[in-house]
């Protein structure tokens, strides 16, 4: 399967990674003068390379190409003939702009997939501005769920909002082809991160449809979902004990020697838990502050209670578990001597895994022989004038 992947930063990468990763053949498009910013992000430095991008353009080829240009436009289509899925997350019009909207495409291959991420969707009022991740979570209102009443609702350390994106157009992409296997016709996966944001939040919705609920944020807990929180233990570390289903509550108490709690009025079920969450916290709380964090998990993991550790990414790094299924993997970097450790593929298939085959990070055009030459027929000549004229 070849799938071209258009657009730059989070969302449209992200989605072109994840179908790298479970084997298609996916070529990133890049202007010629203006590569994808995502190169230059992240944290961490070595050697003068940021490392978000060795990530996201994993089981990748790299090829430049000026889509402006109706040259560029034309090898364009020529890729597009040849492709399965095409992947953008531009702002709504641009394709259609330089003359490669879903309607151009489909008359060239009537059976491409076209993965469309934008921030508000194709169609709407709101379709032609422009979204970035942070403000589709506030839009959605999925920021206002986050952190502590009474203070700014924060972000996660992440941009999640893309990350959604990614993953929703990647399920689309993956019907869009199942349904294809039948009709013979592709069709357009419209994926806004707005309702991207707005599509995990659970009973948000109907609670204030039927009863006028507006859930805020609460910390570090659920509101009547009880126990299920962090407690902090002895030796300063938090722990996470999440204890709310009735059969591992009483599971708890034993392992608290505490038994007659799961008998108590406030605490006998679910729902009397969620009422007095306050108490019960406060009773675990106690408990723990006696005890060092490995002493917590390691009596509730004897006695069948889910608990676990608030991990950095230096304890991640050497868990076990993480390394036993592969989810730890060196990523290597195309022209340098080097590697870094990177996320695995994930989900874990049994007969058709996943793979992080390719490394990351190739420079911009760094495949351009392999797709240009291979794919188009291109010869040297060709090649030579369309570099210096800025096409490729």
């Amino acid at each position: 399967m070849l799938v071209l992947e258009l657009g730059t930063l989070i969302a449209g990468p992200f989605a072109g990674r994840l179908l790298g990763d479970m084997g298609a053949r996916v070529v990133k498009i890049e202007d010629p003068g203006r590569p994808d910013p995502l190169r230059t992000w992240g944290q961490g430095e070595r050697d003068g390379r940021r490392h978000f991008w060795t990530v996201h353009a994993r089981n990748k080829e790299s090829v430049t190409l000026d889509l402006r240009s109706e040259e560029g436009a034309t090898i364009f289509r020529d890729l597009v003939s040849r492709a399965d899925v095409v992947v953008e997350n531009f702002r709504p019009g641009t394709l259609e702009k330089w003359g490669l909207g879903p309607g151009e495409l489909h008359e060239i291959n009537p059976g491409l997939v076209i993965g469309r991420v934008s921030g508000y969707g194709q169609t709407g009022p709101q379709a032609k501005r422009a979204g970035y991740a942070s403000v589709a979570e506030g839009v959605s209102g999925l920021r206002h769920l986050n952190g502590f009443p009474d203070q700014p609702p924060p972000r996660m350390a992440l941009s999640i909002g893309d990350t959604l994106g990614g993953m929703f157009a990647v399920q689309g992409v993956l019907a869009a082809l199942v349904a294809r296997a039948t009709s013979g016709r592709g069709q357009v996966v419209d994926v806004a991160l707005t309702e991207s944001c707005l599509a995990v939040q659970e009973s948000v919705i109907p609670d204030y449809d039927a009863a006028g609920v507006v859930r805020g944020p609460s910390g570090t807990r659920l509101e009547g979902i009880a126990p299920s929180n962090l407690y902090r233990a002895s030796d300063g570390l938090w722990v996470i004990i999440a204890a709310n289903q009735d059969t591992v509550f009483r599971r708890l108490c034993s392992a608290m020697e505490r038994p007659g709690l799961a008998e108590d009025p406030r605490f006998v079920d679910h729902s009397a838990r969620g009422i007095h969450q306050d108490e019960i916290d406060a009773i675990i709380a106690d408990w723990a502050a006696e005890r060092t964090a490995e002493q917590i998990r390691d009596t509730l993991d004897r006695a069948g209670v889910v608990v676990g550790p608030v991990n950095t990414v230096a304890d991640v790094v050497r868990d076990e578990q993480f390394r036993a299924r592969g989810m730890l993997v060196p990523h290597t970097v195309p022209g340098v001597d080097d590697t870094v450790l990177g996320p695995g593929v994930v989900p874990v298939l049994t007969d058709t895994p996943g793979q992080v085959g390719r490394g990351g990070a190739p420079e911009p055009g760094f495949d351009n022989d392999a797709v240009y030459r291979d794919l188009l027929g291109m010869d040297d000549a060709r090649m030579s004038d369309l570099a210096a004229r800025g096409v490729i």
